[in-house]
């Protein structure tokens, strides 16, 4: 079983959010279980020179777009049992500043699923992938390219496609011009059946129609976008291709989530040795951002982007009450201008009760992980969600929203059977959530119960392995003459 992946991010390259992380690490596990796995990304000028320096030349070529005639490079990076291969183009990728929100984003991606698909015909026979799997809408398009543009031609005949949705609300919107000067097709595919929606060229739902399967990153999430409040306009869509929609739960990696071996704690710990390794790093963590060194009060992490899906807006609406209560809260991300002043603002009032870092810092996250009682996640949506699973293994109880992959890997505490892994509340409600957050504390101070929760929580398995076991047997399904 050969598979290619197409991407615009993967750790340990280039990140701006979860999808980097599956992508850096489900190819790993896919290898391990017996698949020859190549990951292909775009070769950003924002990539750490060390790993530009053990690039290889492969060859170039020249890439349609629209009616354009584009140079491309191909470098190739070998790194644990996959191969990485990077499109070089400077015009595209050599810029400054973020990869994403560029004024002609619409070009370099097409440019990019046209490049992967040439490729196709330059590798050794040998090499030719069984599966394309693309992800989010800068890949929508591949799917359609390789059914229109492609599959007449004898290499393509038997390549199939898997297109995985990580956020449905980012669908990569343009106008219509689009259809023929960057994608080259004609206007008989500018219609509610192809990839027109809202009278503009959508690139999710290019790849929605044109993939062979299509998955999301939790099952929860799954039959959520078939409803419209989650659907963001395209559950007719999904509706209608719902046999070919898979949830396929996220996992994360250990070695690269694990509190027995990240080089940013103070001190190392397993689940035998939480109850006083937690402890240590709980001091420490009060110690650097200001807060009282108190071992009695619960300590509440928040590590996300401050915007609306993260349910920062119930988290805003409730800060007069945490004020109120007995036990500390650390916020760190940046986003809206209006949440970031407010929480600075909040540390500032209430220096005793909240520390906020406006920003992120890689190394203070995972310190967060550690030296946090409990992690709040109040998500509006959340198609899998990667901090509750860290949380977990650091032995932080997750306080969620039953929503997407949060209900899919939090089990909320039972006080009757003890059972569970964290805490959570069913309405996006402000009140709900601020009656989790008092569960929690009341649970805390019962040290028996809430230590026996920190166990449980750390021995959940969310490893990739079962992901992979998934993944491989969906490939299977559509490539059933190949192993």
């Amino acid at each position: 079983m050969k598979v290619w992946f197409a991407a615009t991010e993967a750790t340990p390259f280039i990140k701006t959010g979860g999808l980097a992380d599956v992508v850096g690490s489900l190819p790993l596990a896919l290898a391990e279980e017996g698949a020859e796995v190549s990951v292909i990304l775009p070769n950003y000028g924002q990539i750490k020179e060390q790993y530009k320096l053990e690039m290889e030349f492969l060859f170039d070529f020249i890439v349609p777009v629209g009616w354009r005639q584009q140079f491309g490079a191909v470098l190739r990076l070998k790194q644990d049992g996959v191969t990485f291969y990077f499109i070089d183009n400077e015009y595209y990728f050599k810029r400054d500043g973020v990869i994403y929100g560029h004024y002609d984003d619409a070009e370099r991606f097409a440019y990019f699923s046209r490049a992967v698909l040439e490729m196709v015909q330059r590798v050794e026979e040998s090499e030719v992938p069984d599966i394309i799997h693309c992800h989010d809408w800068q890949t929508g398009v591949l799917p359609a390219f390789l059914r229109i543009h492609y599959q007449h031609l004898n290499r393509y005949h038997d390549i199939k496609t898997v297109f995985t949705i990580h956020n449905l609300q980012y669908q990569g919107v343009f106008p219509e011009e689009v259809l023929g000067d960057l994608l080259g097709l004609s206007h008989e595919h500018f219609t509610a059946d192809g990839i027109a929606h809202n009278g503009l060229v959508n690139y999710m739902k290019a790849g929605l129609v044109h993939a062979n399967q299509i998955t999301t990153v939790s099952p929860s999430y799954r039959d959520e976008i078939m409803d419209p409040y989650y659907g963001e306009t395209l559950e007719p869509v999904l509706q209608h291709r719902a046999v070919d929609v898979r949830g396929i739960l996220n996992g994360i990696d250990y070695r690269q989530f694990s509190p027995e071996t990240d080089e940013h704690l103070v001190e190392n710990y397993d689940v035998k040795t939480a109850e006083a390794g937690k402890a240590v790093n709980k001091a420490a963590l009060q110690e650097e951002l200001g807060l009282p060194i108190n071992p009695d009060v619960p300590l509440f992490g928040f590590v996300s982007r401050l915007v609306d899906q993260k349910g920062i807006d119930l988290l805003a609406h409730i800060l007069p009450d945490l004020f109120e209560l007995d036990a500390q809260f650390i916020i760190l991300g940046s986003g809206e201008a209006e949440y970031e002043g407010l929480f600075q603002h909040a540390s500032t009032i209430r220096p005793d009760k909240v520390a906020s870092y406006i920003g992120f810092d890689v190394g203070l996250a995972q310190r967060i992980y550690a030296g946090s009682d409990a992690f709040l996640m109040p998500s509006r949506f959340e198609p899998c969600g990667l901090s509750q699973l860290i949380s977990m293994k650091y032995g932080s109880l997750p306080v969620v929203r039953e929503t997407g992959g949060l209900r899919d890997t939090v089990q909320p505490f039972n006080q009757f059977t003890l059972e569970g892994n964290g805490f959570s509340f069913s309405n996006y409600n402000a009140q709900e959530f601020l009656d989790a957050i008092k569960r929690t504390i009341d649970t805390y101070h019962d040290k028996p119960v809430f230590q026996h929760l920190i166990e449980t929580a750390m021995e959940e398995d969310f490893s990739w392995i079962r992901s992979a076991d998934e993944y491989l047997a969906l490939y299977r399904l559509i490539a059933p003459s190949v192993d």
